[in-house]
């Protein structure tokens, strides 16, 4: 039998003190009858909830409010120097950071440079330093902090990363002794997981069952569920760069778990770059060459087209197949053996060797180089960006791309059944538009998945935002005795 908890008077005070803090955190200053009538508190009570977060520091009265008739009121707020919190973003390049106090207001941001070498005292040393360049006025409740690995719980240790750019964070128990050197309570959270705790916000505000693929020079996923996180027993929830697909090495061939195979070498920054490069597509990155691509497939598109003017670039694919068929990207299924071979509709039925083949033209060779029935043999160097061939070639690859981004994509959502998945990272925001539709698209060709398909909405730095978002959450909870009384969930 369960036994209910009593409502014992120091409890009922509890989570009245907790309700008209978050009021006044979501809604901003309030007058005590306003904060009588939405949080449903008589008006003695509301006053007495006042005067006890008033007497510790918590709320502080700001100003009257003029312009109305009667009595002036007195208005209140949460007292922003009652906390603050510090956000980390950590990449192989810089350390960024930023500083806010506990109403969530910007104190500050700043760069520091990367530990200069491996080890413990080396990686606290570039941390203080990165800290000190966007102080607290006094020394933060929480400090969370974003790094591409995730920290096991069942070790202690940050695994999921690469020795090459995270040398100096591989010792063991490292949020603890971090935190015991810095003086700070210091989280670790995957760099991924935390830009999906942005997009809680904004993309995914609607939807609180979602999926984060951020797409760049790696690939990786975060798993939202009913609006929570959810990392995986050992913390490796959405390390889908490891994810075996066909036409990409295993792990048993690469040697190693986290050597280079599956879905990251199908479809990650380099890759995509030299698939565009076979398409004729110049770029000396995969941004620059993802951009190009988008900008010759949209040749007689018109700027500013919106979705509908985009598919229609690509629907000339037929109304379906059996099991290994994409249809309706304009583009292949992925070849298993290395080759593509495109049709003049682009598209694409997998054989069972892995080769995509189409209709009408020739093969495609691992090399890059297209022969084209009658057209003779196009290098991958491409032609003009301006001709005819060069924007069906451009299109032609945009499709594989999408192609080799869903079928990644389709593993995931055929397991979790979000209700939306959020591109991400900088191959998805160059690819735009144009190359979220053919996600979506490929994806529904794949799999039973209805779930909507929508590009980043955060801007500015994601890591940051999302790992000050945590910070401020757990700062708040502590400050103000735990969470909401009372949670709306979207």
């Amino acid at each position: 039998m369960t036994e209910l908890v009593r409502g014992t008077p120091g409890l009922v005070r509890a989570v009245n003190d907790r309700a008209a803090l978050h009021l006044l955190l979501r809604q901003g200053p309030l007058t005590r009858p306003e904060i009588s009538r939405l949080t449903g508190l008589s008006k003695p009570t509301a006053s007495q909830v006042l005067a006890r977060l008033e007497g510790a520091g918590l709320v502080v009265g700001n100003g009257l409010r003029t312009g109305l008739p009667g009595r002036v009121p007195e208005t209140y707020r949460v007292n922003a120097a009652a906390a603050y919190a510090t956000a980390v973003d950590v990449t192989p390049d810089r350390i960024a950071v930023r500083t806010a106090d506990i109403t969530g207001a910007v104190l500050g941001e700043a760069e520091a440079p990367v530990p200069a070498g491996p080890g413990r005292e080396a990686l606290v040393e570039a941390l203080r330093a990165a800290l000190a360049l966007a102080p607290a006025p006094r020394p933060q409740r929480r400090v969370v902090v974003g790094v591409q690995g995730a920290v096991d719980p069942t070790t202690g240790r940050l695994a999921y990363a690469s020795e090459e750019d995270m040398a100096a964070w591989l010792f063991p128990d490292v949020e603890r002794s971090l935190g015991e050197a810095l003086g700070l309570p210091v989280r670790i959270e995957n760099d991924v997981n935390l830009a999906a705790v942005a997009e809680r916000a904004h993309a995914a505000a609607d939807c609180p069952d979602f999926v984060l693929l951020w797409a760049d020079e790696g690939l990786g996923a975060a798993l939202v569920i009913g609006g929570r996180l959810h990392r995986g027993h050992f913390g490796g929830a959405g390390e889908v760069g490891y994810l075996p697909l066909p036409g990409a090495p295993t792990a048993r061939e690469a040697g190693h778990p986290y050597g280079r195979h599956g879905y990251q070498e199908l479809a990650g920054g380099d890759a995509i770059r030299d698939l565009l490069h076979a398409h004729g597509i110049p770029g000396t990155d995969f941004t620059e060459t993802v951009t190009e691509a988008v900008r010759r497939a949209g040749a007689g598109v018109g700027t500013g087209a919106g979705t509908e003017a985009w598919a229609g670039v690509w629907a000339r694919a037929g109304a379906g197949a059996g099991p290994g068929t994409a249809v309706g990207a304009g583009a292949g299924v992925l070849a298993g053996a290395g080759t593509e071979a495109m049709a003049g509709a682009w598209t694409g039925t997998a054989t069972g060797s892995g080769t995509e083949a189409g209709t009408g033209t020739g093969t495609r060779a691992g090399t890059g180089a297209e022969t084209g029935a009658g057209t003779g043999t196009r290098a991958g160097t491409g032609t003009g960006a301006g001709t005819e061939e060069s924007v069906e070639a451009a299109r032609a690859g945009l499709g594989v791309v999408a192609a080799r981004l869903a079928s990644g994509l389709a593993s995931i959502v055929t397991v979790v059944d979000p209700g939306l998945v959020v591109l991400a990272g900088r191959l998805c925001a160059a690819g735009g538009e144009p190359l979220r539709a053919l996600v979506e698209r490929e994806l529904h060709a794949l799999t039973h998945s209805r779930a909507r398909i929508r590009l980043s909405a955060v801007t500015g730095n994601p890591v940051l935002a999302g790992a000050l978002d945590l910070a401020l959450t757990a700062a708040r909870d502590e400050v103000f005795g735990g969470p909401p009384p009372v949670t709306h969930c979207p």
